[in-house]
């Protein structure tokens, strides 16, 4: 199916829990740095009686919030999608503020969904890659939808400002549609047929993946480019 599932190592973010920063790694080892990285855990390094700022306080805690909803999302036990199985039934508020979008909307073209957060270091790689395939192929039916798991629009206008997207962008900040997915790292994509059946899917992003993911969605199209 093309959805390479090795770990290696991605752009580092200052700040963030490495794991947010994989390039792809199984659900095993994103639920063991998951744990391991969990921010709350490593406070006690501060000096007892040195007060925590705010600033610093807050941020941790927005951690901590980020670390239990990934623990719904990529649960002991779930799995990916598979090739031919049926997309879920997905919808997110748009990030433009047009309302909801639905993937059941786009039955009859080729999707390319994509989950992403801004603090996923590939994806900084990743939406480049995607302007261009939209670009190349949306005259024969592709749509791409990047969802981001963000908790509010505006740390995804933050990633947008410097990352711009020429496709349709959704937030989904109760993580609703990835859990639907079955997601097992960030990002995670999937490509899905004129049927509304996931054809491939992929976890992380590599340069190396981009010649596979634009070969599948040409197969999903109908013939090369």
């Amino acid at each position: 199916m093309g959805s390479p599932r090795d770990g290696s190592s991605g752009h580092a973010s200052p700040g963030l829990p490495d794991y947010a920063n994989v390039m792809g790694t199984s659900q095993s080892e994103f639920n063991v740095r998951r744990h391991l990285d969990a921010p709350l855990a490593h406070t006690s390094v501060l000096p007892p009686r040195l007060p925590m700022p705010r600033r610093y306080l807050s941020r941790r805690i927005g951690a901590a919030v980020a670390v239990a909803l990934w623990a719904l999302v990529a649960a002991p036990g779930a799995s990916s999608l598979a090739s031919g199985e049926p997309a879920p039934a997905c919808a997110a508020q748009a990030l433009d503020g047009g309302g909801n979008v639905r993937l059941a909307d786009y039955r009859g073209q080729v999707v390319y969904l994509d989950f992403w957060a801004s603090w996923c270091g590939p994806c900084r790689e990743s939406f480049p890659f995607m302007n261009d395939l939209q670009r190349d192929l949306a005259a024969r039916g592709l749509q791409i939808v990047a969802v981001s798991v963000d908790k509010t629009p505006a740390e995804a206008r933050r990633f947008l400002a410097r990352y711009p997207a020429q496709f349709t962008v959704a937030l989904d900040a109760a993580a609703a549609c990835p859990a639907a997915f079955r997601i097992e790292g960030m990002p995670s994509s999937f490509v899905i047929d004129r049927n509304g059946a996931v054809r491939a899917a992929h976890v992380g992003f590599r340069d190396s993946d981009r010649a596979e993911i634009r070969r599948q969605l040409l197969d999903a199209l109908g013939g090369d480019k």
